[in-house]
């Protein structure tokens, strides 16, 4: 993978309609959002949103399970992440992390998952707080999603010595059902449909650039 740690960025505003709590799959009449369903206030931090029904698994497994029935390896992965869906978890963070570090394991990914509310960190300033997490590790470069140039502060970081580098990702091309490719889905779908070859596909998928 690119990164040697994956810090996840709980202690920032969370946003109505974005990544957080949703993601796309493909079924027989196309795209589809999965959404999980939450109670938030603004100006809520991600990590102070919490789950709003217990109960919000069970159409999303239906949808899921409808979907990728007969996808070529749904049967090996299916079961241990329902499982992860269907259990209490206190909050939306909670639950994010249990899917993102076994999806990770999946995929061979060793980098060590934290959380930025974990970290003695309190600067509000975008780029003052991702260099300080950077710091925090002795880290020399910062990798970014490519949103990052519209934000973030690129001489500041060359003046604390950390290279800041931006994702970029070419979303592969592979094998799914329902007809015509549909790209930028949950990660749920390479796996079903490609197996363990979901771990070169993932790999190759992005690279950085300065």
């Amino acid at each position: 993978m690119l990164a040697d740690v994956f810090v996840i960025l709980d202690t920032v505003q969370y946003h109505k309609n974005e990544w957080q709590n949703r993601n796309r799959i493909k079924t027989a009449q196309g795209e589809q959002w999965l959404t999980v369903p939450v109670n938030y206030r603004f100006p809520q931090r991600i990590e102070e949103v919490t789950i709003a029904s217990p109960l919000w698994a069970k159409k999303q497994i239906a949808s899921i399970e409808q979907a990728y029935a007969k996808a070529p390896f749904f049967q090996q992965y299916w079961l241990d992440i329902k499982a992860i869906m269907q259990a209490e978890h206190a909050n939306l963070v909670a639950l994010n992390v249990a899917l993102i570090q076994h999806l990770g394991n999946l995929l061979g990914c060793t980098a060590p998952l934290l959380l930025a509310s974990d970290l003695p960190i309190t600067d509000t300033d975008p780029t003052a707080r991702l260099i300080k997490i950077t710091q925090h590790f002795d880290g020399d470069v910062y990798l970014s999603g490519s949103e990052g140039e519209h934000y973030l502060d690129q001489a500041v970081f060359a003046s604390h010595h950390i290279t800041l580098k931006f994702q970029q990702v070419s979303p592969p091309v592979y094998p799914q059902l329902h007809g015509d490719f549909i790209p930028y889905l949950s990660v749920l779908d390479v796996l079903f449909n490609i197996g363990e070859g979901s771990h070169s596909i993932i790999r190759n998928m992005g690279d950085m650039r300065s």
